[in-house]
């Protein structure tokens, strides 16, 4: 049966009755691919740049939040900071790419890199949102108008990429790479424990560590305690690692799937695993491979997260129609409510709806390479409905024959990124060659790869 993919006046995508019942006494020749695989690669990194390039929040140079097609005024001086380290990470594959020139990579990095200097900062760490016309912090929820320790780790990797990057070339070059470095070295990530051993996410000077969310893994923030290690001034402990990320070896966990190990305790999901994000945010400058403490492998704890959520797909428990080996992923990312209106969650296979989100399965490359690229092809054979003016639409389901012209920051950056670290290690070579980074994991007792 094929079904079309039709977008209603209000953007909300629907399915029309028209079917064709296909031919089943002549079934069609399978196509042969009209791309090959380095091609495809080229195409998805290039297109997905174009998030960073196109689409950034114009007065920062920053990433926007989200970008609608439909909607394109909606949000758009929402920066956000998680996804700008995303974004500038993405700008370095682009100078290496040669999508974009040098002299522009830098010019817009000196952008972005003047508008955080001068942004609301919270005993060093940057908010969740900041509007990028003031710098001035946006609430992310009525508590959270402070400081987001986590997504300023995820800037910071980028910050730190930065530095590496530039800091022999030009005198210019060397200036950006000293600002990257002095900006992420202002973080006082020790402040963030209060006196404790754990780290806390947020802190807001209206409602001081009212939030209290303690950072336990195992989850997306292992990179917060990995850098709050290497800061040279404003150190965790040792101690604030066992017990705040691994909770004193109780981040380790039993539990089998599919005859794979899970290896760690994945908070509120402990059978399957949790949302594919979990292996790829603090990942992408930090290499997995090699990378073990005195609990885990974490590229084990990768691999066997991201054949895991394949797995669940091919099996397809819940038989929504068009799962299987060549369309796979379950992330968080925009979805189709019940009702047919948009909404997010993080989907994982105990929260599966029936929505592929392409970041999933394209940015753990890494880790499954052949179920991936065979997943980024069968995306691609659906260019037409999937491919829009930024890479690969945010999420779609071919069960219910829907698709949403959006776009965010945090799941279109892990795309471009995971593909170079694929090809050539690139952003996890910057980034575990930084001297700071090297002495915070030997602090931790953790095994790694600098190369």
């Amino acid at each position: 049966m094929i079904l079309f993919w039709s977008c209603s006046d209000n953007g909300q995508e629907y399915k029309s009755p028209t079917i064709e019942q296909p031919d089943t006494q002549n079934p069609p020749e399978p196509e042969e691919p009209d791309i090959t695989e380095e091609e495809l690669l080229d195409l998805t990194q290039k297109e997905t740049l174009k998030y960073f390039w196109d689409y950034a929040e114009s007065n920062s140079g920053c990433a926007r939040e989200r970008y609608h097609v439909n909607n394109p005024a909606l949000d758009a001086n929402t920066v956000t900071t998680g996804g700008t380290g995303f974004g500038v990470m993405s700008l370095l594959v682009g100078i290496e790419r040669s999508f974009i020139t040098r002299e522009e990579g830098v010019e817009r990095l000196t952008k972005i890199l003047t508008f955080l200097e001068n942004a609301n900062r919270f005993h060093g760490a940057w908010p969740h949102w900041m509007d990028g016309t003031t710098g001035n912090v946006k609430p992310f929820s009525t508590m959270d108008n402070g400081g987001d320790l986590v997504e300023t780790a995820f800037l910071v990797q980028g910050l730190i990429c930065v530095k590496e990057y530039f800091k022999t070339g030009s005198e210019s070059e060397k200036e950006l790479a000293e600002k990257a470095d002095q900006l992420w070295k202002e973080v006082e990530w020790n402040w963030y424990t209060q006196g404790e051993n754990v780290l806390y996410w947020h802190w807001s000077p209206d409602h001081d560590f009212a939030m209290n969310h303690q950072l336990k893994g195992y989850n997306e923030v292992l990179i917060t305690y990995i850098l709050a290690a290497s800061s040279p001034d404003f150190s965790i402990t040792k101690e604030v690692y066992q017990n705040g990320w691994g909770s004193n070896g109780e981040i380790k966990s039993s539990n089998t799937k599919y005859n794979l190990p899970l290896l760690v305790k994945h908070n509120g999901a402990t059978e399957y695993g949790g949302p594919l994000f979990w292996a790829h945010y603090s990942y992408l400058g930090l290499n997995p491979r090699g990378l073990s403490d005195e609990y885990v492998n974490y590229w084990d704890v990768n691999v066997n997260h991201s054949k895991i959520n394949y797995q669940y797909c091919v099996d397809n428990p819940k038989n929504f129609s068009g799962y299987g080996e060549d369309c796979w992923g379950l992330t968080a990312s925009y979805t189709r409510n019940s009702d047919g209106t948009t909404g997010y969650t993080a989907h994982k296979p105990g929260n599966d709806t029936g929505i592929i989100s392409p970041t999933a399965a394209i940015s753990s490359i890494p880790y499954t390479p052949e179920q991936s690229l065979k997943a980024l092809n069968h995306f691609y054979s659906l260019k037409d409905k999937l491919l829009g003016p930024a890479g690969f639409y945010d999420a779609f389901s071919p069960h219910y024959n829907w698709v949403t012209k959006r776009y965010l920051a945090i799941d279109q950056g892990p795309i471009i990124i995971m593909i170079e670290n694929y090809r050539t290690g690139l952003l996890w070579k910057l980034f575990m060659q930084n001297e700071n980074v090297m002495e915070g994991l030997n602090k931790l007792g953790i095994d790694y790869l600098n190369q």
